[in-house]
């Protein structure tokens, strides 16, 4: 079966696509094509409908499973070469895009000032969270990261995305923020660029500009264990 085509890493502003059934299997579904994300590096799934001859199919998940995006649908029906729509739940596809896009600006910011990696994050809609390879959080500190990190948002910074070999992506120290480093097994690295920010490998879906995503405000900060200090944050 011909690997199906992820419209999201070239366009994460499409809320529609047309596709084919390619494979069902109970109410696991999967397609030629879809804007559908799954589940994966922290970012939840998307939601939405698939659509066919009038009836909707609600996407109540969505996973990545063995190089294939299984779409999770609330009910029978769909059948191989069935034609579909795919319609994204627009208003929690953007609310992450802005969180992911949040969350490399302040990762970003704090590597740059204290030089800490990230060991773990979780977007969610309405609060996010970052955890880092750091003995200690000043919140002094921190307020400043999250004013720098707004600085960032107000210049409405360009940010694209591209791929490169993982040669060139293992040359460049300054790319990976990963505690645990590269994505393992990968001939090719997607690359999200905040232009004359930073970049970083990411297969997420991300906002347009930085203006987009609003204010990143400061939620909470914990200590969870040796080493390791989690940052909370929200959007305005």
């Amino acid at each position: 079966m011909k690997k199906e085509k992820l419209l999201y890493l070239d366009d994460s502003y499409l809320k529609e696509f047309d596709a084919k059934v390619v494979k069902v299997e109970n109410n696991k579904v999967i397609l030629n094509q879809t804007a559908f994300y799954p589940e994966s590096g922290g970012q939840p799934a998307d939601n939405g409908k698939i659509i066919c001859n009038n009836i909707e199919y609600n996407v109540i998940d969505v996973k990545k499973e063995k190089g294939e995006v299984i779409h999770y649908v609330d009910k029978e029906g769909l059948n191989v070469n069935d034609k579909v729509k795919g319609t994204i739940d627009w208003e929690r596809r953007y609310k992450l895009m802005k969180m992911h896009t949040a969350a490399h600006i302040l990762s970003a910011i704090i590597n740059k000032m204290t030089g800490a990696l990230i060991t773990g994050n979780q977007l969610g809609i309405d609060k996010s969270r970052i955890d880092f390879d750091l003995e200690e959080f000043n919140r002094e500190e921190l307020k400043d990261y999250f004013n720098a990190a707004n600085d960032v948002v107000k210049f409405d910074l360009a940010i694209k995305s591209y791929t490169v070999k993982r040669e060139e992506a293992e040359a460049d120290g300054n790319l990976c923020k990963l505690a645990k480093g590269l994505p393992s097994g990968l001939k090719e690295l997607r690359i999200v660029e905040i232009d004359i920010f930073d970049k970083q490998p990411d297969g997420g879906t991300h906002v347009a500009w930085t203006g987009e995503i609003g204010k990143i405000i400061f939620l909470d900060a914990e200590n969870k264990g040796a080493n390791n200090r989690r940052v909370y944050f929200g959007l305005e």
